[in-house]
C-alpha cells in the first residue's frame, strides 16, 4: 500500500475498513478537519446495522450530542446536562450503577464530582464542585471539563462492552472513536491517549478498533502505545475525487507535511478549492510558530517590494475565514487559482522542507 489506495466514497471505505479489521489489528486514522472523519464513522456505523440491530459502539459529535445543557435560566439555580435517554447508548443507567464506573475514570482529569438522575421523565447530570471545604452544587462546568465527563462515561461503557461476564453489551463487534479531544489541551489530550492505549490492550475480547483524529500529538501518543496498530493518513483526492488512505510509513503523518504535500498535488492538478487555502494557511500558522514568528503572515517572503506580500495574505485571510464552506468544496476563479499557486510555491521555495517530500506529487 506503498501508493494508498484510492475510494469513491466514504462508504466503499467503510466496507474496506472493515475488511482489514478482520485481521485483529487496530487501526489508526490521521486526517485534517473537513476531511470526513465524522462521516466515515457514521458510515461505518451504517454498514453494521441489521434491522435496526447495530455491532458498533462509536464516539463522535453525535455521542456528544446525547449530552445538552438546561442552564436554568429562570432559577439560575439547578443546572444539569440532559441525556437523551431514548438513546441505546445509555441503557446501562439502571441495572449497572454508571455513576461509580465513571467516577474512578473522571477522577484521573477532573476535581469535579457528579452524580445522575434517571428518575421521572428527564435524565440529567448535576455537577459539583469543593470550594474552601463545602460542596456547591448545580455548578456549570466548563466545556473542556463537559467534554472530558462525556468521555469518562464513554470509556465506562467501552469497559462494560469488553466485559464478557455482562451481557447488555454484547452485541458491540467493532469500536469507532473520532476526535475525542476538542477542547483539551495538549496534557490532557497525552493523557486521554495513554489512557486510552492502556484500556485497548487489556481487552479480553479484542473488538475490531479504529480511531480517527486531527490532532498530531493525539496521534503520535496512540502509534507508540497501541503496539501493532495500522497507522493511516487519509486525504481527500483530488483526481479522481474521492478519498485517499495512505500508509504512514510512506506518506509524513505530522500535519503540516501532509497537508503541504496534498496542496502542492492539488496545485499541480488545478483542481483548486476554496477550503485549500484555509489548509494552506494553517500550515503556515504551525510553520510560523516552529520559527518563533509573531505572525504567520511572515512567511510570506515575496522578492518584490512587499506588495505580493499584502496581496497573498489578503487572499488567504478572505478564503480561509469568509462565507466557504470545508465540507462542500467550490472551485475558484482562475485568478484565485493563480493566486494560490504563486502563494505556495513561493512559500515552498523560501522554506527549507526535503524535497523528498514532493518526489511523488
Amino acid at each position: 500500500m506503498s501508493l494508498g489506495q484510492v475510494f469513491s466514497n466514504l462508504p466503499a471505505l467503510a466496507a474496506h475498513l472493515r475488511v482489514e479489521l478482520d485481521k485483529s489489528k487496530p487501526i489508526l486514522l490521521y486526517a485534517y478537519n473537513g476531511t470526513g472523519k465524522t462521516r466515515l464513522s457514521m458510515a461505518f456505523k451504517d454498514l453494521g446495522k441489521q434491522d435496526e440491530n447495530p455491532d458498533t459502539l462509536y464516539f463522535n459529535a453525535f455521542t456528544e450530542d446525547l449530552f445538552h445543557w438546561n442552564n436554568d435560566l429562570e432559577g439560575d439555580a439547578d443546572r444539569r446536562l440532559l441525556l437523551n435517554k431514548d438513546s441505546r447508548f445509555f441503557q446501562s443507567l439502571f441495572e449497572l450503577e454508571m455513576d461509580n464506573r465513571i467516577r474512578p475514570l473522571l477522577q484521573r482529569y477532573a476535581d469535579f464530582d457528579f452524580r445522575i438522575d434517571t428518575q421521572g421523565p428527564e435524565w440529567s447530570v448535576r455537577f459539583s464542585r469543593l470550594a474552601d471545604l463545602d460542596t456547591v452544587d448545580n455548578i456549570k462546568v466548563s466545556r473542556g471539563e463537559e467534554n472530558i465527563f462525556i468521555w469518562c462515561f464513554f470509556l465506562a461503557v467501552v469497559e462494560l462492552a469488553m466485559d464478557p461476564d455482562i451481557e447488555v453489551y454484547q452485541w458491540v463487534k467493532y469500536l469507532y472513536i473520532d476526535d475525542p479531544i476538542s477542547s483539551l489541551d495538549d496534557g490532557n489530550a497525552v493523557m486521554v491517549a495513554h489512557h486510552l492505549a492502556q484500556i485497548l490492550a487489556k481487552s479480553p475480547n479484542k473488538m475490531g478498533t479504529i480511531i480517527s483524529t486531527h490532532h498530531v500529538l493525539f496521534f503520535n501518543v496512540l502509534c507508540n502505545g497501541i503496539k501493532k496498530s495500522r497507522n493511516y493518513f487519509l486525504a481527500s483526492d483530488a483526481e479522481p475525487r474521492g478519498y485517499l488512505l495512505s500508509s504512514t510509513e510512506s506518506t509524513p503523518f505530522l500535519h503540516h507535511l501532509a497537508s503541504l504535500v496534498e496542496l502542492q498535488k492539488v496545485e499541480k492538478s488545478g483542481l483548486v478549492y476554496t477550503h485549500h487555502f484555509n489548509m494552506l494557511r494553517r500550515v503556515m500558522e504551525q510553520t510560523a510558530v516552529f520559527l518563533g514568528y509573531t505572525k504567520w503572515s511572515e512567511c510570506l517572503k515575496p522578492e518584490d517590494n512587499g506588495s505580493d506580500q499584502t496581496i497573498y495574505k489578503r487572499i488567504i485571510d478572505l478564503m480561509s475565514h469568509g462565507d466557504y464552506s470545508l465540507y462542500e468544496p467550490r472551485e475558484m476563479m482562475q485568478e484565485n487559482k493563480e493566486l494560490f499557486g504563486k502563494a505556495l510555491n513561493q512559500f515552498i521555495s523560501t522554506h527549507p522542507f526535503s524535497e523528498t517530500l514532493y518526489s511523488e506529487s
